[in-house]
C-alpha cells in the first residue's frame, strides 16, 4: 500500500518539514512519558523501548517508578532488587546499565543529569540514539536522533526501493531537517519540574506538544551542525521528533517496513531455545534463590533448573559446559558472583 502523503522525489526539504508535522499532529500518541520534561523518566522510556513494544513499557513503567521514583532511588537500590523489577522486560544488560548509569550520575554529577552527548554516551547503556533521546526529550536540544522509527521515514521518503541503504546517507538528512533549539532551552532545561506520579500511572501532567515559545534561530549543535529554522514556536526537536517517531510507526503499520532496507538491518533472533532464553531463566532462578537458606545455587541446581525449561518445551536437555559458559557471561558481566560453587545474585 503506497503512503498518500509520500511526497514527490526531489521534494524540498521545507515541504517535508511540513509534511512531517502534519502527520506527527495527526497521529501524536499521547504516552505517558511524553508528558514530562524530568530526564529521568525520559532515559527510562527510552531504554525501556528498546526492543520492547509501547504497550508493554505502558504497563510496567508505573510500578518501576513506584519503586524508583528517582534518579537517587534507583541508584541506592541494591542490583538484585532492580533486575527483580525489571523481569518480564527482557534483555536484563539494561537494568544493570541504568543501575549503573544512575549511580554514575549521583556520584559523578551530583544528581543532575548531564545534557552533553560526550557526557552522555560514556554512561553505561547510553548510545549515540538514545543520548539524543534524551537531549531532545528533556532539554529541546537539537541532534541526530537515528532509531527505527525515524530510519524508516527517512529510507521510506529519500531512498524508496533503494537497498542496503547505510546510516551516513541518512545523517546529513536528519541534521538538515531537524529544528535548531527554541530559544532559552538551554536555561529552561535547568529548572526541570518533577514528575507528577499520576501523570506517568502510578496520575496528570499537564500534556507537552510543544508550544508557546519563541521561535529559535538558525543555529549550530555541539559539533557546529547547521539545523532547521523553526517554523514557528510549536517547531522544536522536541515535537519534530515526536512526529517522526509517531508517523514512522504509522508507516510500518501501512507499508512493507522500510528499515529491511538498511544496510545495519538485521532480524532479532528467535527467543525460544536461545541461550538468550536460558540465560533470563538462569538470573530468575538466582534471583528467587535469595529468599532460600542458604542462599544461592550449585551448577547442578541450575542446570537441572535449565532442563526443565527446555524438557517442558519439548526441547532436549542442555550440555553442562553451556550452563557453565552462561554462568562465567553473568558473572563477568555483574548479574551474579561465584562463592565456593555456588552462584549467588549481585547485591551491589
Amino acid at each position: 500500500m503506497d503512503d498518500p502523503a509520500a511526497p514527490a522525489q526531489g521534494a524540498s526539504l521545507e515541504a517535508f518539514r511540513n509534511l512531517i508535522r502534519s502527520e506527527g499532529e495527526r497521529l501524536y500518541r499521547d504516552l505517558p512519558w511524553r508528558r514530562t520534561r524530568d530526564p529521568y523518566v525520559v532515559w527510562l522510556s527510552e531504554v525501556m523501548l528498546q526492543q520492547t513494544q509501547v504497550p508493554r513499557v505502558e504497563s510496567r513503567m508505573p510500578a518501576w517508578l513506584d519503586r524508583f521514583p528517582s534518579l537517587e532511588a534507583l541508584a541506592e537500590a541494591p542490583s538484585s532488587e532492580v533486575l527483580a523489577a525489571w523481569q518480564g522486560m527482557g534483555y536484563n544488560r539494561r537494568a544493570l546499565a541504568l543501575h549503573r548509569a544512575a549511580q554514575t550520575i549521583v556520584q559523578e554529577y551530583d544528581g543532575v543529569f548531564p545534557r552533553d552527548t560526550k557526557q552522555l554516551v560514556v554512561l553505561p547503556g547510553i548510545g549515540p540514539a538514545t543520548a539524543q533521546g534524551i537531549r531532545a526529550f528533556a532539554f529541546d536540544l537539537p541532534g541526530v536522533y537515528l532509531e527505527t522509527n525515524v530510519r524508516t521515514v527517512f529510507l521510506h521518503h529519500f531512498f524508496p526501493d533503494v537497498p542496503a541503504v547505510p546510516d551516513r546517507e541518512l545523517v546529513p538528512l536528519i541534521e538538515a531537517t531537524c529544528p535548531d533549539a527554541p530559544a532559552g532551552a538551554a536555561d529552561e532545561a535547568e529548572n526541570l519540574a518533577v514528575p507528577d506520579e499520576a501523570a506517568l500511572g502510578c496520575a496528570a501532567l499537564p500534556t507537552e506538544r510543544g508550544g508557546g515559545r519563541q521561535a529559535g534561530r538558525l543555529g549550530a549543535g555541539e559539533g557546529g551542525q547547521a539545523y532547521a529554522s523553526p517554523q514557528d514556536g510549536h517547531d522544536t526537536p522536541r515535537a519534530w521528533y515526536y512526529a517522526l517517531l509517531d508517523y514512522g510507526a504509522y508507516l510500518k503499520k501501512t507499508i512493507p517496513n522500510p528499515s529491511r532496507r538498511s544496510a545495519g538491518y538485521t532480524r532479532q533472533s528467535r527467543f525460544e531455545g536461545s541461550r538468550r532464553q536460558k540465560r533470563a531463566h538462569i538470573v530468575r532462578m538466582l534471583l528467587d534463590a535469595r529468599s532460600e537458606a542458604p542462599s544461592g545455587l550449585r551448577l547442578e541446581d541450575i542446570a537441572r533448573g535449565v532442563d526443565e525449561l527446555e524438557r517442558a518445551a519439548g526441547r532436549p536437555t542442555v550440555d553442562r559446559d553451556l550452563v557453565s559458559s552462561i554462568l562465567s557471561d553473568l558473572v563477568r558481566e555483574g548479574f551474579c558472583t561465584e562463592k565456593s560453587g555456588t552462584w549467588l545474585i549481585t547485591e551491589s
